[in-house]
C-alpha cells in the first residue's frame, strides 16, 4: 500500500465515508480511509429489518456499556456502536430526521460561529436525495442519500397518528421542513427496499472513482505527531504495526466513543488523567471525553386487538408472505425502521418549541431482550427528552488501546430531565388512551396501571430506560472561552495543527432528532472548511 497520503481519514462511518469522497472529487487529492471493523458485505445490512440482527450481534460492534449509576437504579446500560465499513450507518435504525432549525441556532448563540440554521441547511440539502414531496427550499433533490417515506402502513400507525390530531397535536408531512412539532411518519434511508448505509452512498463510490484506500480490520493504535503537528496515524492491522503519512491533514472520524479515545491515547486530553495512566502528554486539553450527550428512552408497552401488529406478522405463514413481498419489491414488515411515527411536542403548553418526543410502533419487544418480539399483539410508546441537560464523561480505563474506556452518561441527573421524562410518559399515555385508537387499544402492558404517581413514573424511567444510541459531544465544539471545547468552529483540535475532529461528538448538545442528519450536514460542511470553500449567507 501506500504510505502516504492528503488526507488520513480515522473511521469509514457517516462523516468518515462523506469526506473520503468530498475531499478526493477534484481527482486530484488522496485520502485513507481507516476502518477498525469489517467490510459492509452482511445480508443483514441491505435489509433494514436486519438490525434486530446487527445491533448487538459483536461481529459489527463495539460492545460498549456504561459504569452503573444511581440514577438509573444501578443498572449499566450497553452502548453498542457501528464497527465495519459504514459505521452505524450500515446497523441503526434508519430514520433520517434533522432536529429543530432552532437546535442549530442554539449552536451559533454559544459562539460557533458559521453553525446557525442559515449557515448550515445548504449542506443538510447537499448530502439527501428526497424522493416524495418536499419543500425544495429546505430540501435536497441531487445528494446521494435517498430520503424516502415508508411506504407499508398500518391500521394502528393511522390510529394513533388521528388519535394524537384529536390531542390537538397537529400532522407534521415533514419533520425535515421548517416545522419540527407534530405528528406523522418519519423518513428513511431506504430505497427500492433496502438500506442505503452512508458507505453505499458516499465511500463505495468514491472508491470505485479513484484517490481513496480502504484499510479494514485495522486498529488505530495513535496519530503521529512532529511536536504538535499531525503527521500521520499507527494502525494495527493483521497483527502488523503501520505507520501511514498525511500530507495535509489527519481527520478522526470514529464517533463520539472511539474519537476521544484516539486523542486521549495519542496524549491529547486532561494532563493529570493521561499522567495517571503513563501516557505521555501531547496537549493539555481537558474537554475531551466530557459532556458526553445522549437521548434516554424509556418504552410503554400495550397489548393491541383488531388489527394486526407487526409481532403476528413476523412469523409462521405470514413472515413467509412479508419475505415474498420484499423480494418483489413491494411493501413489506422488512423494509422498516424500527419506529415508524413521531410525535414532536411540548411538556407544557406556555412552551415555544417542542422537547419531547414520542415515537410508536405497531410492534412490542420482550423485556430483557434484544429486540425479540412479544409472542402477542403488541404496540409500544417510547419517550424522550429532545434536548437533556445531563452530560457524562467517557475517560480511558487503562494506556491499553483494547480496554473499553469508562463511560458514564449520567442519565437523568438532572432535575429539568427528569420533569420532562415525567411529562412525556403521560402525554405517551394519553395519546395510546385516545378514542380512535381505542377499537385497537386491549390493555397497558408496562408501566401498568398500578404506576400513577409522579414518583413512579420516574422510577419506571430510572429501572426500564435505556440509550437511544444518540451520542455527541465528547468532542465539543466551542470558543476559546470554553474550557471544555475541544474543537473550534472550524472543527480543528485547539492547540494541535492539521488535526480535525469530524463527527457527532463535536455536537456541543444532541439535536431534537436522531444524530445520523445532523452527522451528514457536519460532515459536508468540513469538507467545505477544509477544502477551503464555505457557503454562509
Amino acid at each position: 500500500m501506500n504510505h502516504s497520503f492528503d488526507y488520513i481519514i480515522v473511521g469509514s462511518g457517516t462523516a468518515g465515508s462523506i469526506l473520503a469522497n468530498r475531499l478526493t472529487q477534484d481527482k486530484l487529492h488522496t485520502a485513507c480511509v481507516i476502518e477498525a471493523g469489517i467490510p459492509d458485505t452482511s445480508m443483514y445490512i441491505r435489509i433494514p429489518a436486519g438490525f434486530v440482527k446487527t445491533l448487538y450481534d459483536p461481529s459489527f460492534l463495539w460492545s460498549y456499556e456504561t459504569e452503573p449509576s444511581d440514577s438509573i437504579n444501578g443498572r449499566s446500560i450497553n452502548l453498542p456502536q457501528g464497527k465495519l465499513v459504514g459505521g452505524s450507518s450500515s446497523i441503526n435504525g434508519l430514520v433520517y430526521s434533522r432536529g429543530q432549525p432552532e437546535d442549530f441556532d442554539d449552536w451559533a448563540q454559544m459562539g460557533n460561529v458559521g453553525w446557525a440554521y442559515k449557515d448550515i441547511l445548504p449542506y443538510f440539502k447537499r448530502t439527501e436525495k428526497r424522493i416524495g414531496p418536499a419543500d425544495e427550499n429546505v430540501r435536497g433533490r441531487n445528494g446521494e442519500l435517498p430520503i424516502t417515506n415508508p411506504d407499508w402502513k398500518s391500521k394502528l400507525c393511522e390510529s394513533y397518528i388521528q388519535g394524537a390530531m384529536d390531542h390537538g397535536i397537529p400532522r407534521n408531512q415533514d419533520f425535515n421542513g421548517v416545522v419540527h412539532d407534530g405528528v406523522g411518519y418519519f423518513q428513511r434511508y431506504i430505497y427500492k427496499g433496502k438500506r442505503v448505509s452512508c458507505a453505499d452512498a458516499f465511500l463505495h463510490p468514491a472508491i470505485k472513482r479513484g484517490g481513496v484506500q480502504l484499510q479494514v480490520n485495522a486498529r488505530v493504535q495513535k496519530i503521529l505527531f512532529e511536536e504538535t503537528r499531525a503527521v500521520g496515524v499507527r494502525y494495527l492491522q493483521d497483527g502488523v504495526i503501520h505507520d501511514v503519512m498525511a500530507n495535509k491533514e489527519v481527520i478522526i472520524c470514529a464517533g463520539t466513543l472511539n474519537s476521544p479515545q484516539i486523542l486521549q491515547h495519542s496524549g491529547i486530553g486532561d494532563s493529570t488523567d493521561l499522567q495517571a495512566l503513563g501516557i505521555p502528554v501531547t496537549h493539555h486539553l481537558p474537554g475531551v471525553g466530557k459532556n458526553l450527550r445522549d437521548h434516554f428512552t424509556v418504552r410503554l408497552v400495550a397489548r393491541a386487538k383488531n388489527a394486526a401488529s407487526i409481532n403476528e406478522l413476523s412469523r409462521g405463514w405470514r413472515l413467509g408472505i412479508e419475505i415474498s413481498k420484499w423480494l418483489l419489491g413491494l411493501p413489506s414488515i422488512l423494509a422498516l425502521s424500527p419506529s415508524m411515527v413521531h410525535v414532536c411536542w411540548k411538556s407544557k403548553p406556555e412552551l415555544t418549541r417542542g422537547d419531547i418526543q414520542v415515537l410508536f410502533t405497531p410492534a412490542s419487544y420482550k423485556s430483557g431482550k434484544n429486540y425479540e418480539l412479544d409472542d402477542f399483539p403488541g404496540m409500544s410508546c417510547g419517550v424522550r427528552q429532545q434536548r437533556p441537560n445531563s452530560s457524562g464523561t467517557l475517560r480511558l480505563r487503562s494506556a491499553n488501546v483494547n480496554d473499553k474506556p469508562i463511560i458514564q452518561p449520567n442519565y437523568l441527573t438532572d432535575e429539568v430531565d427528569q420533569q420532562v421524562m415525567v411529562a412525556g410518559i403521560k402525554i405517551a399515555r394519553e395519546l395510546m388512551a385516545s378514542a380512535s385508537l381505542a377499537p385497537h387499544f386491549h390493555s397497558e402492558l408496562v408501566p401498568g396501571s398500578h404506576c400513577m404517581s409522579d414518583e413512579a413514573l420516574l422510577d419506571f424511567a430510572r429501572t426500564r430506560g435505556s440509550t437511544s444510541y444518540h451520542l455527541v459531544g465528547t468532542c465539543k465544539m466551542g470558543t476559546t472561552n470554553d474550557s471544555m471545547a475541544v474543537v473550534d468552529s472550524q472543527l480543528r483540535v485547539y492547540g494541535i495543527q492539521n488535526l480535525r475532529v469530524v463527527d457527532a461528538s463535536v455536537m456541543p448538545q444532541v439535536p431534537s432528532a436522531n444524530t445520523l442528519a445532523a452527522t451528514t450536514m457536519v460532515a459536508e460542511k468540513a469538507a467545505d472548511m477544509i477544502k477551503g470553500k464555505l457557503h454562509y449567507s
